[in-house]
């Protein structure tokens, strides 16, 4: 080599704009010599192994470049030994980085680079690895508009010149494996801009844990060497049938659910403690927590992701998550995941302009700006991105083995003019408003979860009427298990905070939700999104005085059970709670003190258990075949009622009863001769209500009525609802 590129190369070095580092450093052949180079910017001596022991290198630079020639090769990889600068003669050994060879495959390249690589967290971001029989971490990143990136952290005093990166040039992908270097240690990446020269540092996209916040390095991870216990669970997952069973989902803000009486989070043990029990008594069949990623702010509820490989350290460490998961699984609890792959934060610190340019995002804020939430849009239709998504949602089912994803803001992604005006977006090549690369995305991203993950859910928050949300790929749909019925939602809590003197001119609007029921797999959600941003909670809703409010919220929640879909409650629904949700409060648990409230957990408790125990409530839920209206014309007395039914043709009977006023002597038309018992009266003293009802067992008369051969005649109590179940006459 030249003495004019040499002069050349150590400039870039110290620097910091060395595009090829290995062109200068570790081993190389200068004609008749073995030449080894090292930068150590902080030591005083270097010595470097060779076949008579250590030899001394030489400093051929006052900032800490030192050189060793010789005729014959060193050991590979060679060892240094160090004297640092400013101790008192403290001496180490250690390997050079630059004396190994990279470790990434072309075909792991190739796959990332056609958005196909699955696993790109295995590739990608630090892996603790072996090279040349010696272990260290690998790091790579994807940053192809750099000059130059940089490993930096504790172990190189944060500076840049220290460790930079090789290129993988064609890919973008940078890598570096640094020897002996033990889990825990922070880490970023700092990356030189190709055509700017601007100096970003950046946390690693990849990153499995991070430091907690309001800090944002990485962290070297341990390897994983949790012993799962939860093998019976995840066998019985891959042939469940999750459309006729039942699925009642709770959930939850892990921050916000209960708090330690200083104001601590509960980590994810003592969740597994303390929420799980409430879970099984309380008859849920799944837990979904609001994200869990890693993410700066809290009140972003978890939704302005940073960290899409990492479990957040607010709660814990990855272990205690998976701790959490594997408990839930061995009591039958399953355990679903919120995830955001529409959107991201402008953190400057996180993905956002990655390598001084719109890597992860769009350049055109057209394309790549949400103006009602102040992120930046994913570009679906870059390849890299698609791997670094798909990967993301292959880590969390893989690696913490949860039961399914529920993915937001669907809509936002399907549509390219979501929520802006005319001028406001560009559209797509045909000249529509679909985002086409975000529709192949998920599909891409549905195949995947349900061919890699047999049981696993995936379940999209989608409010318009984009049809085949949840119906296969192969069909022209999106390929998603169950998308979330927010028609329903709104037009169930619309008229649930009508005066019940004018329910009657809002009747359609219990029925309207039929007409569309079993165009999807429907989840009927009353989620977190109803209970803030001045929404008021579910019971602040509800039309009336307090008596009132607590029996129309008993009606609603026993209106939802028996509705057909999958069912969703948001933490504290279930008890009434009076406070619109609060992130940084938890619950308020002192409520249960009073009756009423105890009242409605109570109700709700119970109706959870008769939705998993009846088979009728829940095996058709997606067929229409497992519901009929026996009348839903009854509007001057705001009464519905209707039958479900289960596959083998057993049913109950449910009549809702929306006004303050009891009916005493309703006649219902029944399908069936028999004795109905009373199994569920949300107006039962024991919930909290007048004890209006049916004294257990009632017998049908031959009077036809509503279509039916015979009939009951019940007393309906106010505000509320009853369910009742069928059996014969006795045999004489």
């Amino acid at each position: 080599m030249t003495t004019s590129k040499n002069n050349f190369l150590s400039n870039a070095l110290l620097n910091a704009q060395l595009h090829d580092p290995y062109a200068y450093l570790g081993l190389h052949r200068d004609h008749d010599q073995i030449v080894v180079r090292v930068f150590r910017a902080f030591d005083a001596q270097v010595w470097i192994k060779t076949s008579i022991g250590f030899e001394p290198m030489q400093r051929i630079h006052p900032e800490g470049i030192f050189e060793w020639r010789g005729k014959l090769m060193p050991a590979m990889p060679y060892r240094l030994r160090i004297e640092e600068k400013n101790t008192r003669h403290t001496v180490y050994e250690a390997y050079d980085p630059y004396a190994f060879a990279p470790q990434i495959s072309d075909h792991d390249l190739y796959l990332f680079n056609q958005g196909k690589l699955w696993q790109a967290y295995r590739m990608l971001g630090v892996q603790p690895t072996r090279n040349s029989d010696v272990d260290g971490m690998r790091f790579a990143v994807w940053a192809p508009n750099a000059e130059r990136v940089s490993v930096v952290g504790d172990f190189n005093r944060w500076d840049g010149r220290i460790h930079p990166m090789k290129a993988h040039h064609a890919s973008g992908v940078w890598e570096l494996f640094i020897p002996e270097l033990p889990p825990g240690i922070h880490y970023k990446f700092e990356i030189r801009n190709c055509n700017s020269g601007e100096i970003l540092v950046k946390t690693d996209p990849y990153a499995k844990q991070y430091e907690l916040r309001p800090n944002t390095a990485a962290l070297i991870p341990t390897e994983d060497s949790y012993n799962w216990q939860d093998t019976t669970w995840m066998a019985r997952r891959k042939v469940w049938d999750w459309m006729h069973a039942a699925l009642n989902i709770f959930e939850i803000h892990a921050g916000s659910w209960k708090r330690h009486p200083d104001g601590r989070f509960y980590s994810y043990r003592e969740l597994a403690t303390h929420l799980l029990p409430y879970v099984q008594e309380m008859g849920y069949t799944h837990i979904e927590l609001m994200p869990v990623s890693e993410h700066p702010l809290d009140e972003s509820w978890g939704y302005q992701t940073t960290g899409y490989f990492a479990v957040t350290s607010r709660y814990g460490s990855p272990d205690d998550f998976r701790f959490f998961v594997d408990t839930c699984h061995q009591a039958g609890i399953g355990v679903i995941l919120d995830w955001v792959p529409a959107h991201f934060p402008q953190d400057t610190f996180a993905l956002a302009r990655f390598d001084g340019t719109a890597l992860y995002e769009h350049e055109d804020p057209r394309l790549g700006f949400h103006q009602d939430w102040g992120t930046y849009i994913f570009n679906f239709g870059r390849n890299e991105v698609k791997s670094f998504l798909l990967s993301s949602a292959h880590y969390w089912l893989s690696e913490f083995h949860l039961d399914g994803l529920r993915v937001d803001a669907v809509a936002s992604m399907l549509y390219l003019d979501y929520s802006r005006k005319n001028g406001e977006w560009l559209p797509n090549k045909y000249g529509g408003r679909e985002n086409l690369e975000a529709i192949d995305f998920l599909r891409e991203l549905n195949i995947m979860v349900h061919g890699e993950f047999p049981g696993a859910l995936t379940l999209a928050e989608e409010s318009t009427a984009w049809p085949g949300v949840s119906h296969p790929t192969y069909v022209g749909g999106l390929g998603f298990s169950m998308k979330w019925n927010m028609g329903w939602m709104h037009d169930t809590l619309s008229y649930m905070q009508q005066n019940p003197i004018y329910r009657r001119y809002h009747h359609e609007q219990l029925t309207f939700s039929q007409l569309y029921a079993y165009t999807e797999n429907f989840v009927l959600p009353f989620s977190h999104d109803e209970v803030v941003h001045g929404k008021g909670s579910l019971w602040n809703k509800m039309s009336g005085d307090a008596w009132q409010k607590f029996a129309n919220l008993r009606l609603l929640l026993l209106y939802q059970m028996t509705c057909p879909g999958k069912k969703l409650n948001f933490m504290g629904n279930e008890f009434a709670q009076q406070h619109e949700w609060r992130v940084k409060h938890e619950l308020d648990w002192y409520l249960l003190e009073q009756p009423l409230h105890a009242g409605v957990q109570t109700a709700v408790r119970d109706l959870n258990h008769c939705y998993q125990n009846i088979p009728a409530l829940h095996q058709l839920d997606f067929a229409a075949e497992g519901f009929h209206w026996i009348d839903c014309q009854d509007v001057e007395q705001s009464i519905i009622s209707y039958l479900r039914r289960a596959k083998d043709g057993s049913f109950v009977l449910v009549i809702l009863n929306f006004t303050p006023v009891p009916r005493i002597g309703y006649r219902i038309g029944v399908p069936t001769a028999g004795i109905y018992r009373e199994i569920f009266n949300s107006d039962s003293t024991y919930y909290g209500g007048s004890n209006v009802g049916n004294l257990g067992n009632i017998t049908s008369m031959p009077i036809p009525w509503m279509g039916f051969s015979d009939s009951l005649e019940i007393t309906l109590p106010p505000l509320a609802g009853v369910i009742f179940s069928w059996q014969e006459f006795p045999v004489d």
